[in-house]
């Protein structure tokens, strides 16, 4: 399966009602129940306000102009605003220190731990070295998940027991990286939101930490937020930007989901690049951001294909 087609079939869900409604007009003009059809379908996506009454009020504006407003072209104008408000959304991971310092934070079930595996799995496929910290020794079942993971996939793991120090395993994973010269070190943290104070106090621990390794460590800062959570998961990434100070997203779990439009929102609000977007349970399922494949498979026909497929 071609990178579109994985798109278009990771954000089905969120397509669905969508797509509903523009082909109930067919070949028919737009009226006022397709309309408010369209209006109730961009909300439950969690589009957010601000989006959803952007694209309505272009439509409304299409239409006032052309009463012959069509399907197909009330879809081009929601892929226009789409891409318009998602400019300079795709993450770019370049790497310029070594070990380049990934840091993985957000709440337990986001889709972290597994993240971190795919997340070196698929730099490692693009020939680059990479090492695992377990940093998430809170839960006790995330140290022995990221092993398991690792062992799959080849990937080498720095560990603690259950329990440990973590911003200690994070300055024992630095260590190893640089003395192994291993071009990215990912690290797993905790996520347990509920106690959030103290959470935060343990990744402030961990950056200072790492800090005595390296100043400018971590090199980045990323939310794994489970995008199926809708407006939920703009909350969270509020606190931790706060809190922490993000550099990017990732959003796991849009395949199952209704609530693909989440992502928008969050990038709206915050403007936090996306670097990687999860449509599945295999590794291959993490992928780049792509705003273009992200809003054709949203607002897509039949015909509509990926000319690099």
């Amino acid at each position: 399966m071609g990178v579109f087609s994985k798109f278009k079939e990771g954000f089905r869900k969120s397509a669905g009602a969508i797509r509903e409604v523009l082909g109930s007009l067919g070949g028919g003009r737009l009226d006022q129940a397709s309309m408010d059809d369209l209006e109730e379908a961009l909300y439950a996506s969690d589009f957010g306000l601000q989006t959803t009454e952007q694209i309505l009020e272009q439509i409304k504006e299409a239409h006032r102009l052309d009463k012959n407003l069509r399907g197909q072209e009330v879809a081009s104008i929601a892929r226009a605003q789409l891409i318009d408000i998602l400019d300079g959304s795709e993450g770019l991971f370049e790497i310029t220190a070594q070990p380049e310092v990934v840091c993985l934070v957000g709440v337990n079930g986001s889709g972290k731990t597994t993240t971190c595996a795919k997340l070196g799995h698929r730099l490692q496929q693009e020939g680059r070295s990479v090492l695992l910290g377990a940093c998430d020794t809170f839960r006790a079942a995330a140290v022995e998940q990221l092993r398991a993971w690792s062992d799959r996939l080849d990937l080498e793991l720095v560990a603690g027991h259950h329990g440990a120090d973590a911003a200690a395993v994070a300055y024992d994973a630095y260590a190893a990286a640089e003395g192994r010269q291993r071009d990215v070190l990912l690290l797993d943290t905790a996520g347990r939101l509920h106690v959030k104070g103290n959470l935060m106090e343990e990744l402030a621990k961990l950056r200072r930490v790492l800090g005595k390794r390296n100043p400018e460590a971590p090199h980045h800062s990323w939310l794994v937020v489970d995008g199926s959570l809708g407006s939920n998961s703009l909350e969270q990434a509020r606190v931790f930007h706060e809190k922490f100070g993000l550099t990017g997203l990732v959003v796991t779990k849009l395949d199952g989901s209704s609530k693909g439009g989440s992502l928008v929102a969050i990038y709206r609000e915050l403007k936090l690049p996306i670097h990687f977007v999860g449509l599945g349970e295999e590794p291959e399922d993490l992928l780049p951001f792509s705003a273009d494949r992200y809003v054709r498979s949203l607002f897509v026909d039949s015909a509509d294909a990926d000319p690099l497929e």
